[in-house]
């Protein structure tokens, strides 16, 4: 069996859900699981609705809710017709009008928790598998409408859980395997899952990429498909190097670094349960199925180039932690990393002298906190509008004088933290936001201008 994921913009309305169907129908011999995300955006209004009425704004909430319902009714309507659609329209109904009633509910106590946050967000992908189980079923397919909260169990860690894979495959096997077993079509949401107690919970943004794998490493999948709107992943962002070019196949040790600094294709933890049970990743353009995309393995072909891939990550926060008398001294750097988990901050690089710590973190309103809180134990100084370049490939641990010719390229570029020797196969170092694509483009120049053709598109 195979598991194949359709992202927001390939199920961004009637359209693209008829091309979803289509790729699914190429693909019924392969006994596939279809998981899906919300149609694109929406998860974004339906934060945005909770968040108004969590301000006590609920005529607002009511009126974006009242747009998402419109939405979806026309996408339905289109790909249902109408004897169908009068059927499945009291439905769709139902789901609206609980998004409705709760919204009234978080305007009345005037408070947005993560936990309401969670059953807000929870919609999108609820209402996406609904409309798309619907539309395969027109089209003819034995599909099943499974929900995920029935089968992924996750901590109670609410916008951000995480899954708890022994009782969820379980769940998945109980599930899914009766269902493969008499060639029906699971359809189940991605992103959303429940606690053991049955409390919707979310495991985060993009989230949908990692539900897939979890299902593909419970069912043990042939191979996980990651259906988007671009042809796989590229050797940098094309909207950045016009000349970017498609990765035919990489490990996956290669993609989980690309995707952790930058690269939006995939989510960083997607790599993680396909990896422990060695399957296989595909990364392909649900607008242009016929392009092979990108084979994420756990060992890729020898490549001629030094680096497979350049990542940017924007809106970094450098965090200067120093103590002369104190750094060396036992317990001082535990002492900075506990401040940071208090404040639930995540550290990307970090870079140490004698007398002073310097560590990046992604941009956000607990800095300020965090900052206070480290200034009891050093002195604290940060900067923000950084951003994190990654050069990554598995050639860089046996190519000497790379760094050399790195920064070579970049003298007369502010760098401000240097990162090598952590993971043998990224280069990271960091620079002001506004010169992130002049450096993107050089270095690309430099070390992609010739390709190696089993590699690269």
């Amino acid at each position: 069996m195979i598991v194949m994921k359709f992202g927001g913009t390939s199920v961004e309305d009637a359209k693209a859900i008829e091309r979803t169907a289509a790729i699914v129908k190429g693909r019924l011999s392969q006994k596939p699981v279809v998981v899906v995300s919300a149609m694109a955006k929406v998860t974004d209004q339906l934060l945005a609705m909770g968040r108004a009425a969590g301000s006590g704004d609920r005529k607002t909430a009511l009126k974006l809710s009242r747009a998402l319902r419109e939405r979806h009714y026309n996408a339905a309507g289109e790909l249902l017709g109408t004897a169908l659609f009068t059927q499945f329209h009291s439905d769709l109904g139902i789901d609206f009008d609980a998004l409705d009633e709760l919204l009234r509910g978080i305007a009345a106590v005037g408070e947005l928790t993560p936990r309401t946050t969670d059953h807000v967000a929870a919609f999108g992908e609820l209402l996406s598998s609904k409309i798309i189980n619907a539309a395969f079923s027109a089209q003819g397919m034995d599909s099943t409408l499974v929900d995920s909260r029935e089968c992924i169990v996750t901590d109670n860690t609410h916008t951000r859980a995480t899954p708890l894979f022994e009782e969820s495959n379980k769940r998945l096997e109980s599930k899914l395997a009766p269902l493969l077993a008499e060639n029906r079509v699971p359809v189940m949401g991605g992103f959303i899952a429940s606690t053991k107690a049955g409390i919707t919970t979310t495991i985060g943004r993009g989230g949908s990429d990692f539900s897939a794998a979890i299902v593909g490493a419970a069912l043990g999948a042939e191979r996980i498909e990651i259906w988007t709107d671009v042809d796989g992943m590229m050797t940098t962002d094309p909207n950045v190097c016009p000349e970017a070019r498609r990765i035919k196949v990489i490990s996956f040790d290669e993609a989980a670094e690309l995707a952790y600094f930058g690269a939006k294709v995939l989510h960083p933890a997607t790599v993680l349960p396909a990896v422990q049970k060695n399957i296989p990743v595909y990364v392909l353009n649900s607008r242009n199925p016929s392009c092979e995309g990108t084979r994420i393995s756990a060992r890729a072909p020898r490549c001629r180039n030094v680096f497979k891939a350049i990542a940017a990550k924007k809106r970094i926060t450098i965090v200067d932690v120093a103590a002369p008398r104190m750094l060396l001294a036992h317990g001082f750097l535990r002492a900075i990393f506990e401040a940071f988990d208090r404040h639930r901050v995540a550290v990307d690089v970090v870079a140490t002298s004698e007398v002073s710590v310097s560590l990046t973190v992604d941009s956000n309103e607990s800095i300020p906190a965090l900052a206070a809180d480290l200034a009891q134990l050093a002195d604290v100084k940060y900067e923000g509008r950084k951003a994190i370049v990654c050069l990554v490939g598995e050639n860089l641990r046996e190519t000497p004088g790379i760094a050399a010719r790195v920064f070579g390229e970049l003298a007369d570029v502010k760098i401000r933290m240097i990162s090598q020797g952590a993971s043998e196969i990224n280069l990271t170092f960091v620079i002001d936001e506004d010169a992130v694509p002049e450096v993107v483009r050089r270095l690309h120049k430099t070390f992609f201008s010739e390709l190696d053709p089993g590699v690269f598109a």
